[in-house]
């Protein structure tokens, strides 16, 4: 039982999410003031979604299992699988964007976003951003990340370095996990660019990709290849079968992941074409957009035209830009 109840942490990072917890409750307060009961309601569902993303992202750098990714790499690959899969898509999928906004003291809401979305100062700043949302760039970025990261020259100088392992490495993770959810998961007022069967290839190459480094690390070398758990007192498990447990749970978590999200796909190409032959035929005919022309994607991947448009209606008291 040691192993579970000791050796949590207790950072300022906790302190943190109890932030972000009051200041999307303060924003979902406002917004519910000013909205429909359903559209409140939606918003409300959707917490949950966030609030249980907020708790796996604690769980994964608060918990000892943080605490023992220090020494045994299967641990290690527990937290990656929580900051690149779980904690990312569930935030994704709760949509926290716009009650973020709106909790912003007074009008800072509606400000940010009218100066994020047509301010000459954050055009840099939106190209970027429309830059990162493409489709395929957030994936490259997703299994670049996963790659880079598994080899063993940043794995070992993140393991030695405290700040290149919580800001960068983790940093990267989540981040790259939170554009690659974007492309798969409704995430109001972000507006997925991606046709379904770009989709479906995206999700059967990234878990190829993921088999690949499990392979690796369990079949294709013989021995560790991680210098950083070769010298750690006190551990039990030799190194090559730690790194062979934890490529069986990269292997494993892949193939659980990936299977039920190609259904979901599946399942929308045959309802949203009556067949599965009929949504393919469609969707390769008319190109890599998924439509005749190719689509303009606003700023940050929305409308801009019509969040525009919003925000110019709403009164002066009423700073709310809905999706």
């Amino acid at each position: 039982m040691s192993y579970l109840t000791g050796h949590w942490s207790f950072d300022p990072f906790g302190v943190l999410a109890l932030i972000v917890v009051a200041w999307h409750e303060t924003g979902l307060w406002r917004l519910a003031a000013r909205s429909r009961p359903d559209r409140t309601r939606q918003r409300r569902l959707r917490s949950l979604w966030f609030y249980a993303g907020l708790a796996v992202l604690l769980l994964a750098v608060e918990s000892p299992i943080d605490y023992w990714a220090g020494d045994y790499f299967f641990a290690h690959m527990i937290q990656h699988l929580l900051l690149m899969f779980a904690a990312p898509s569930l935030i994704v999928a709760g949509a926290p964007w716009q009650p973020l906004l709106a909790g912003l003291p007074g009008r800072s809401g509606r400000s940010v976003t009218r100066g994020v979305l047509a301010g000459g100062w954050s055009r840099p700043l939106r190209g970027f951003g429309a830059l990162l949302l493409r489709p395929w760039v957030s994936v490259g970025l997703f299994n670049a990340a996963m790659i880079a990261w598994h080899l063993p020259g940043p794995y070992d100088l993140a393991e030695r370095n405290e700040a290149v392992h919580i800001w960068l490495m983790h940093g990267t993770m989540f981040g790259a996990g939170v554009l690659f959810w974007l492309q798969f998961i409704p995430s109001p007022p972000f507006r997925r660019r991606m046709p379904l069967l770009s989709q479906a290839a995206a999700l059967l190459g990234t878990n190829v990709i993921m088999i690949g480094i499990a392979m690796t690390l369990s079949i294709f070398v013989q021995g560790s290849v991680y210098p950083v758990y070769q010298h750690i007192p006190g551990v039990t498990l030799p190194p090559f079968a730690d790194q062979q447990i934890g490529a069986a749970i990269l292997w494993v978590c892949g193939d659980f992941w990936a299977l039920p999200a190609m259904i979901v796909i599946v399942r929308r190409m045959i309802a949203t074409e009556g067949s599965m032959s009929a949504a393919v035929d469609k969707i390769l005919s008319r190109g890599p957009q998924g439509s005749r022309g190719p689509a303009r994607p606003g700023s940050w991947g929305w409308e801009r035209p019509q969040a525009l448009a919003e925000l110019r209606a709403q009164p002066p008291s009423s700073p709310e830009a809905g999706p």
